[in-house]
């Protein structure tokens, strides 16, 4: 199954549209954990178990397993979902952009070692950085478009003219090129941070159904009402709304796995009640 049905299915069986971002942080970590070997992928496995019928994808950030040397968890982790939870998508979040050989390198880090459902990329260095990614038709490629934090606009909306004179926000022109030009697989999707909830409302004008995973709310201060009006297709679907802290962290006590359930549920309900 590729990506992009696997995400479809996902957000009608689970009636969903959280995804849940796997950012472990051992100093976090409930008490009883400390003295496991193991215990990266321990945490992030009851974190899973307890909430794959509430989410429609994961979202395991590269960094906060790679400076932990925890590669091997975060391998083992992706394929204890694909076995025990099947049909929940995993993306990892790895904002990869690099050109020619080392573009199929970090392709083949993702799809063949860590076996990810998708990932996401930067598109700074253009059509040809992101080629080895869209050939994998079956895999979704997720691009920065409009990113949460606060200096997203340094770069993201200064003025650009594209070819036919037309002048508009670079983000803008990243979503009508990507929609308009690479998107040939459908296996796209982009990234519009809840934090810029006009911004975001611009881009699905402009990409039509197209999938957007939309960080930022919770622990950024994003605004799920808003992110729900301006982001959602015609369908009341189209969104990946990732939160990690909220949900990871819901607890500190041997039952955290329990409270990171209840913390996905009420916001799987906040933002059904606005779609």
């Amino acid at each position: 199954m590729s990506f992009m049905q696997a995400l479809q299915q996902a957000w009608a069986r689970n009636n969903s549209l959280v995804c849940v971002g796997l950012d472990p942080e051992p100093a976090k970590f409930p008490a009883h954990l400390r003295n496991d070997a193991d215990a990266v992928f321990t945490f992030c496995r009851n974190i899973v178990d307890a909430t794959a019928d509430l989410v429609c994808a994961y979202k395991p950030q590269i960094a906060h397993f790679a400076a932990l040397r925890a590669e091997d968890a975060l391998e083992r982790l992706i394929a204890h979902i694909h076995a025990n939870h099947p049909g929940v998508p995993v993306i990892l979040d790895a904002k990869r952009g690099d050109i020619g050989s080392t573009a199929q390198q970090y392709a083949s880090e993702a799809f063949d070692r860590y076996g990810a459902d998708a990932v996401t990329l930067n598109p700074y260095l253009g059509r040809d950085s992101i080629q080895p990614f869209l050939n994998h038709a079956d895999k979704g490629v997720i691009l920065l478009c409009h990113t949460s934090n606060p200096g997203a606009a340094d770069l993201q909306d200064l003025s650009v003219t594209d070819e036919h004179g037309h002048t508009m926000p670079l983000y803008q022109h990243v979503a009508k090129i990507i929609a308009r030009d690479w998107n040939s697989h459908g296996n796209c999707a982009l990234v519009t941070g809840a934090t810029w909830p006009e911004q975001l409302a611009e881009v699905r004008a402009l990409v039509g159904d197209m999938p957007l995973l939309v960080p930022g709310i919770g622990a950024q201060g994003g605004d799920v009402e808003a992110v729900v009006r301006n982001g959602r297709t015609a369908h009341g679907a189209g969104l990946m709304i990732s939160s990690s802290r909220a949900i990871l962290y819901a607890g500190n006590g041997e039952d955290f796995a329990h409270a990171a359930r209840k913390a996905t549920l009420e916001l799987r309900d906040t933002i059904n009640s606005y779609r």
